[in-house]
């Protein structure tokens, strides 16, 4: 969740590192705090709340200037968001400052044999012990690489940790176990980073950091080891964006700027998808053809927004591929004891290829003998490299907590693997495939023309910012869509908010109606699956007859919902299984101008992170 930032060369550390932490704030905003190597030793400040607090401090109170230094943007964990709690921490002598991303599960044992040994800690937090330990092991090799290598053998959990000591002046070590922690490779200088945004004004060349391994970063060098010591294999690679899609780009957040970039990151996912023999081609799949005949189940494992792509994805499996397909909640998935084995594929759904709880459930899969295809935004990030294959999305850098882009081009891949399943089993002919492919690509003019027509969203949404509830009724593939709007609002608003299959209404939820509480209901097509669309007129009655405020997405042309809807927005006609790419945006639209008129962080809202790294 934290966003960590290393830096060795010969700029100012201090410039460096703030500006990195200024692009992986949506990491963590609970706390910051820099420390850098300037004059022998060791400088640092730190402060409760956001970036913006630490940046006052620094004015008032400047850091001496020193080329080599680290930061931290804080999500917390253990201990409350408090200075003293906030990151870097320090030994008692002040020559050792670290940072950290992740949890120590046997920190409270370690503690106590520090304690034992005379040494003072001071915050509630775990990270505080590996200062210490550092500090101890330092003092007898003398080399913060090989300390740091002997401090990780002893912790438990997942971690990233990134240090520096004023005895080693131009070195910023790191490790990574669970966490993420990649590496920028520059002219004269070195980055360290949970994410390349941090780093890619500089940079784009880059190199993945794999698991239990230590990095010792210079100014001229970068050298990487397991936690033994032995020397270990890395693998470079090029980051296909640049600092401007990292940047607001003239939106005032970057949730507006995501959802305006919707219509591209599609088109993207979808580009070079055909080859020249008219066959569907994903060529980062390097998954052979024969394994995936064998297949006879399939389990999606996602968490949050990822999982109602998941759901989504379940009708588009079952429909072309007639394979089996089970959705499973990642941080419940292997605590239930899942029935998997070696015909079992399992699909992983992460944006940031970091969500531990997924990581954590693919692993336990891949125990059990099955295949793992991630479908994932960022490339060299621990799912993927974990996983037998992988799917890009090709969304590019999403930087607002709540996910808008991100779900669209996980479903948009989530249909690609199932046509490339219908592909190889046989169950989809080649002009079928074609077809979908043909009508996926038309998707992105779509979601331009709906986001052409959003102002009376806007309007809507600001007249019910007082409102407490807001419900989502969805049928189909509109249940997973009706699920996500209501995430939404939850993440943003901070409103009630709850979705609901609408068949489910009258088996308890109706309960919930009352006069004015505003229902969104996510109408299908009455074109294809007409029995669905009149059930869930009838369910539009149902509500409006209690004194419910209907707010109906209906496609163009779906006269029968008028005279039922208060308010009525339209979406372009889609394909059925298609129509969720269109129907989010609004809900997407709704709830960041409802957000915003009840005066809330939109990109940062409370107690949240974008990539969550822990269980």
């Amino acid at each position: 969740m934290c966003g960590i930032v290393g830096y060795a060369g010969g700029r100012s550390a201090l410039d460096v590192v703030v500006a990195g932490l200024r692009r992986l704030e949506y990491r963590g905003y609970d706390s910051a705090g820099i420390a850098v190597l300037a004059d022998g030793g060791l400088a640092a400040a730190k402060k409760a709340g956001k970036l913006a607090n630490l940046e006052e401090l620094l004015e008032g109170q400047p850091l001496p200037a020193g080329s080599t230094g680290i930061g931290h943007t804080r999500w917390a964990t253990h201990g409350g968001p408090t200075d003293l709690n906030a990151h870097p921490h320090l030994d008692n002598a002040g020559r050792v400052a670290v940072v950290h991303n992740g949890i120590i599960e046997n920190f409270a044992a370690l503690r106590a044999e520090l304690a034992e040994r005379g040494h003072a800690l001071e915050s509630e937090t775990d990270t505080e012990v590996v200062a210490h330990l550092l500090a101890e092991q330092f003092s007898s090799s003398a080399d913060l690489a090989e300390a740091m290598r002997q401090v990780c053998r002893r912790l438990d959990g997942a971690f990233t940790l990134v240090a520096v000591h004023a005895d080693e002046p131009d070195v910023v070590v790191g490790a990574r176990r669970n966490s993420p922690l990649v590496v920028g490779v520059g002219q004269g200088e070195n980055f360290l980073a949970s994410d390349v945004a941090a780093f890619i004004a500089y940079t784009r060349e880059a190199i993945e950091l794999g698991q239990d391994q230590v990095v010792e970063l210079r100014r001229d060098t970068v050298t990487v080891t397991d936690f033994e010591g032995k020397p270990a294999e890395v693998r470079p690679y090029h980051v296909d964006w640049d600092v401007s899609a990292a940047e607001k780009g003239g939106y005032d957040y970057f949730m507006l700027k995501e959802i305006a970039e919707q219509p591209k990151a599609v088109a993207d996912t979808l580009l070079g998808r055909i080859g020249t023999d008219g066959r569907l081609t994903l060529d980062e799949l390097r998954m052979p053809d024969r394994l995936l005949r064998e297949i006879d189940k399939i389990v999606i494992v996602a968490c949050g927004t990822a999982f109602h792509a998941g759901m989504i994805a379940k009708y588009a499996i079952e429909h072309w591929t007639r394979v089996p397909c089970e959705v499973e909640l990642a941080s419940e998935f292997r605590y239930r004891d899942p029935i998997l084995d070696q015909r079992t594929l399992v699909v992983a759904i992460s944006q940031s290829g970091e969500t531990m709880d997924t990581l954590m459930a693919l692993r336990h899969a891949r125990e059990q003998g099955s295949k793992v295809l991630a479908i994932c935004n960022t490339n060299g990030s621990t799912i993927p490299r974990e996983s037998d294959a992988v799917l890009y999305t090709h969304a590019g850098p999403e930087v607002a907590v709540a996910s808008t882009k991100a779900f669209l081009t996980q479903v948009v891949a989530c249909y690609l693997v199932a046509l490339y399943l219908g592909q190889v089993r046989g169950t989809k002919w080649g002009d079928e495939i074609t077809g979908v492919i043909r009508e996926l690509s038309e998707i992105s003019t779509q979601v331009e023309q709906v986001l052409e027509t959003m102002e009376p969203v806007r309007e809507l949404a600001r007249s019910l910012k007082d409102k407490n509830t807001v419900l989502f009724l969805g049928r189909h593939v509109g249940y997973p869509v009706a699920l996500e709007g209501a995430l939404k609002l939850k993440e943003l608003a901070y409103m009630h908010a709850e979705g609901f299959a609408a068949g489910e209404l009258k088996h308890g939820p109706i309960a919930l109606i009352e006069k004015d509480l505003p229902v969104v209901v996510v109408v299908p097509s009455p074109r294809g699956r007409s029995v669905l669309h009149d059930k869930i007129v009838s369910n539009i009655q149902e509500i409006r007859a209690r004194g419910a405020r209907t707010i109906v997405i209906a496609e163009e042309g779906d006269e029968a919902v008028v005279p039922y809807a208060d308010h009525l927005i339209r979406i372009p006609r889609t394909p059925v299984l298609l129509q969720p790419l269109v129907a989010t945006v609004p809900l997407q639209v709704f709830a960041c101008e409802l957000a915003t008129a009840r005066g809330n962080e939109v990109d940062q809202p409370r107690n949240l992170a974008k990539s969550v790294t822990v269980e």
